[in-house]
């Protein structure tokens, strides 16, 4: 087709130099160029990851997605649409999580159009539908997961990562799907409980961190112990009763748990009054 399109410029070159040499403009010169113009029309160059929906009297007819120069029939309405990785961070949506807790998230998600048909003619605007689609699913998924796990095996936002972002890619790709959009990853960026209550549960994790701690040192102490009375019971190192037994225990206990520095009270026995 371009080769048709010069070969339409030199014949009109040649018959406008002919017309001038004979004092007049060739009905055919103007012809040609009028035919070249309308030729001149369906040129277009597409460039890397992108693609052109094309339609006829408002009907779609097909699309371009090879890089390049192309030629098409003039009469059809060509529409540009790009076909590169973009990524879209939502707002900070404050939602409440599967506990009723009110936290704050967000989320990222790298998508592109892997229709160029369906994201031009499904919905009315694809950009504006991704963003909403994308608050929508991270609504519906901060509310069936609790903030942080308060029993075994339990999926919460925090503490596993992956396994939400994997949820979170399946259901926003899910949404996108008609639109012609391919979600190539989703992950949450921001996620914080709310301002009111931020103090409160801050709280709660600083108790819970030092139950875990007492309870580990507990359990290390009552070890420590039992270890201690098993080695001197098999090494006859001394002979105790029950009594002795407890009262040894509940010294070690305080020994083992106690948070400060314990200061030992040495028995050295009773000073002969003379």
């Amino acid at each position: 087709m371009l080769a048709l399109i010069l070969l339409c410029v030199a014949t009109m070159v040649a018959l406008m130099f002919g017309g001038v040499f004979g004092r007049r403009l060739p009905i055919p010169a103007i012809a040609t160029g009028v035919v070249m113009i309308f030729l001149l029309k369906g040129l277009f160059v597409i460039n890397p990851n992108e693609a052109i929906v094309l339609q006829l009297a408002g009907k779609y007819v097909g699309s371009v997605r090879s890089e390049g120069f192309h030629w098409v029939v003039p009469i059809y309405t060509k529409s540009k649409i790009t076909l590169r990785v973009r990524n879209f961070e939502s707002t900070h949506l404050k939602v409440n999580d599967h506990d009723g807790n009110p936290i704050e998230i967000a989320a990222i998600v790298v998508w592109r159009v892997r229709d160029s048909a369906e994201a031009m003619f499904e919905v009315d605007d694809y950009e504006n539908y991704v963003r909403v689609q994308t608050e929508a699913a991270l609504r519906n998924l901060a509310t069936h997961h609790p903030y942080d796990a308060h029993q075994e095996a339990q999926l919460s936002l925090r503490g596993n990562i992956d396994e939400v972002a994997r949820q979170l890619k399946h259901e926003v790709q899910e949404r996108l799907f008609k639109a012609g959009v391919e979600v190539i990853e989703a992950r949450i960026s921001h996620l914080a409980y709310a301002p009111e209550i931020a103090a409160a549960m801050l709280r709660r994790q600083q108790a819970s961190a030092v139950i875990a701690a007492r309870a580990k040192i507990v359990e290390g102490a009552v070890t420590m112990v039992e270890m201690a009375l098993t080695q001197l019971q098999q090494r006859n190192v001394v002979h105790m009763d029950e009594n002795t037994k407890a009262a040894m225990v509940s010294n070690l206990m305080v020994v083992l748990c106690a948070e400060h520095s314990v200061q030992p009270v040495v028995n050295t026995g009773h000073a002969e009054k003379r």
